[in-house]
């Protein structure tokens, strides 16, 4: 999706004309993938914008960053301050905010000591990730022939730049075939992530997703997801699942910042269950029933943008 610039770039404590808002070619990240970053949605609510889970995304990056020892030279709250900042400033009321921290200019070794700890914060609009649609009619999908990364390699628990590396390689074999995404298995066969989304899986009025132990990220929004179906009465089980399961699947969805919750119609050209989808329905409802008022938001995932406390 095309970027729509706006007016200013948080960077290294600084707020810069999103055209300033520049690198050096010789930046260390560039060459060896050394960043960590967050992706955050701020929402448009009758209360005023707000974004969601904002703490848990900064401490997200701040944990990355530690993996990779990208010591970030700002405090957690400091840089929620200036998520919240970047979006006053930009007179925006609905956006996609990216946190970025990297190892900027001063060596070329692989490991990058010397080089200093930069950090940019960037929000502007942006819509529904696989299509305006997709939200409403579902996704076709396939199995990728790209394995996820093997434990004890790449770290998939932490967000860094250079995992989506992988990412990348599943979702360009599953676009070349006609499908929006695709999904990627284990080393050992059994079904990770998406390229860029948690895999939830309906069956037998029962939730089912991989476990943290699948390579998979984590992710904050299918934390959500597990305590909004939990909140409904849904069942919910985190355990490995065989490639088989998904065909005969009732329902299935992806969830992430960036796709939401969006429904999955078809896997490898086979229509997932009769084409029904109550569940997800049901968890689409409540999920942006946060940012229209309708559920309530008994958890405080929302943070008022004007505040400089939780809300």
């Amino acid at each position: 999706m095309a970027l729509t610039p706006t007016k200013f770039i948080w960077m290294n404590g600084e707020l810069k004309p999103w055209a300033d808002a520049t690198t050096h070619v010789l930046t260390h990240a560039l060459h060896y993938g050394s960043a960590v970053f967050e992706g955050i949605r701020c929402y448009d609510t009758p209360s005023g914008p707000q974004i969601f889970r904002l703490d848990e995304h900064i401490t997200r990056l701040f944990h990355s960053g530690r993996v990779y020892q990208i010591d970030i030279p700002y405090e957690v709250q400091e840089i929620i301050d200036a998520s919240k900042e970047i979006i006053r400033v930009n007179d925006l009321k609905s956006a996609y905010i990216r946190p970025l921290a990297y190892k900027g200019y001063g060596s070329i070794g692989v490991v990058g000591e010397g080089s200093p700890i930069d950090i940019a914060i960037a929000a502007f609009p942006w819509g529904a990730y696989l299509g305006e649609d997709s939200l409403k009619d579902g996704i076709d999908v396939c199995i990728s022939s790209w394995q996820r990364l093997a434990p004890n390699t790449v770290p998939t628990g932490v967000k860094a730049a250079g995992n989506y590396l992988s990412s990348q390689l599943i979702s360009l074999e599953a676009k070349s075939r006609g499908f929006a995404e695709g999904i990627g298995l284990g080393t050992d066969g059994l079904v990770s992530e998406g390229a860029g989304e948690n895999l939830f899986v309906v069956y037998k009025d029962t939730l089912y997703t991989p476990p943290s132990s699948a390579s998979i990220l984590s992710g904050i929004t299918r934390d959500s997801v597990i305590s909004l179906a939990k909140d409904m009465g849904i069942a919910v089980v985190e355990q490995t699942l065989p490639r088989e399961m998904l065909y005969i699947a009732d329902e299935m969805f992806f969830s992430g910042t960036a796709v939401e919750i969006t429904p999955i119609r078809s896997i490898d050209r086979l229509s997932i269950g009769t084409g029904s989808r109550p569940i997800t329905s049901r968890i689409q409802d409540a999920f942006f029933g946060l940012f229209n008022g309708k559920t309530e938001d008994k958890w405080g995932w929302l943070q008022p943008v004007g505040a400089d406390s939780k809300g």
